[in-house]
């Protein structure tokens, strides 16, 4: 029986992967009494005179919506809501076994920006966070903006920043054991222009890694193209100044680090060999990377990182937003970039016993989603 069967098998037994539980007994009639009426109209009233007693006195303070739209599903592309639903469903799984945070599936009939907006606006009173999911690019990067500025809880597109933080967190380990040039020296190439590889350029930035290039399926982006959407344009103008253009190929030789976001075996081991010695490879392309760690390594790769769980130094969202949600939850504060870099330090000093093939925490490690919640509330 393949993996596949299997796990169709468990759901089937299961009903799915999730539940509901109750916090409180409801044995008689006066367990009744207090959960329900007549005792929860004084919840009710306390509520209606002052809005912030919702987050003591109910759900939503430990709540997180787990929204999608189901138009970018890992590995799987656009399949739609009820399609994706087993994947929220994971979803909310971990962030309960990692973080003791109730999360919920909401897998949106609709892929117009403006309905989603909508429609996560008016679920938003249940929810102490939102957590964007699956949704494609570029129409993802406006709708967590929009939903950022009008709403009071914290949202996060996980595909960019989930992503974007543990990249950074290997990253930071990955020149610790290199030691040959800082983070202000090294030369980065990214493959992929979507929704992670913006996000992974824009913490780089701000952790102070300033020699950025990257590329999409055409190559290297620059202003000069006439093929690039409004959001690979601006990222162009900010970190390709000098207009250089180019294919991937041409960008990585005298390079530092590649970080792939993009597609499988797209990287030469040829190509490996024009960059600097000992480089550092993300071939995060799932289920297959651009490179495989083979490969790379007989390239001349010192350090090799990729999404699998099947090979050392797995970049896995769920060593970030566990601890970004339980963080900021009830905080009142907006997720922004310096937060992510802070939980990026955090999971890289949550490392035991640094080496080439341990740049980046096991999931199960005691203690990640705490050294993330306590870093990041010493600044909110």
């Amino acid at each position: 029986m393949t993996i596949y069967e299997e796990s169709i098998k468990l759901h089937k037994e299961k009903g799915g992967k999730i539940g509901t539980e109750n916090k409180i007994s409801l044995k008689n009639a006066y367990d009744l009494s207090l959960a329900y009426t007549p005792g929860v109209a004084g919840v009710c009233k306390a509520i209606y005179e002052d809005k912030k007693k919702v987050h003591e006195l109910t759900i939503k303070k430990n709540t997180v919506a787990i929204v999608t739209d189901g138009s970018a599903v890992l590995g799987l592309g656009n399949i739609g809501p009820e399609a994706a639903l087993p994947v929220m469903e994971g979803k909310a799984a971990l962030f309960k076994r990692f973080g003791d945070i109730d999360a919920f599936p909401i897998c949106l009939n609709t892929q117009d920006t403006e309905e989603i907006i909508k429609t996560v606006k008016n679920i938003a009173p249940v929810f102490g966070g939102i957590n964007l999911e699956d949704i494609s690019a570029p129409r993802c990067f406006e709708i967590e903006k929009r939903l950022r500025k009008e709403l009071d809880v914290p949202v996060m597109h996980d595909d960019q920043h989930g992503t974007a933080t543990v990249v950074l967190a290997g990253i930071i380990n990955a020149l610790k054991l290199r030691n040959v040039k800082s983070k202000s020296e090294v030369r980065v190439v990214i493959s992929g222009a979507g929704s992670a590889g913006v996000a992974v350029t824009e913490i780089l930035l701000t952790y102070g890694i300033k020699n950025i290039t990257v590329c999409d399926s055409r190559g290297i982006i620059c202003d000069s193209r006439k093929d690039l959407n409004n959001t690979k344009r601006l990222l162009a103008r900010r970190i390709n100044t000098e207009n250089k253009s180019g294919s991937m190929e041409d960008a990585l030789v005298d390079s530092d680090i590649f970080i792939g976001m993009s597609a499988p075996n797209i990287l030469s081991q040829k190509t490996v060999e024009t960059m600097e010695d000992n480089p550092i490879i993300f071939a995060l392309a799932n289920p297959d990377p651009e490179i495989t760690p083979e490969d790379a390594y007989s390239a001349g790769a010192y350090i090799v990182a990729t999404g699998r769980s099947d090979y050392p130094n797995q970049v896995n969202n769920v060593l970030a937003f566990p601890g970004l949600f339980r963080a900021l939850l009830g905080s009142g504060k907006q997720f922004e970039s310096s937060i992510f870099v802070i939980a990026a330090k955090a999971i890289a000093n949550s490392v035991d016993n640094l080496s080439v093939n341990n740049i980046i925490p096991n999931p199960f490690d005691e203690g990640i989603v705490e050294n993330i919640t306590t870093s990041i509330e010493k600044i909110v």
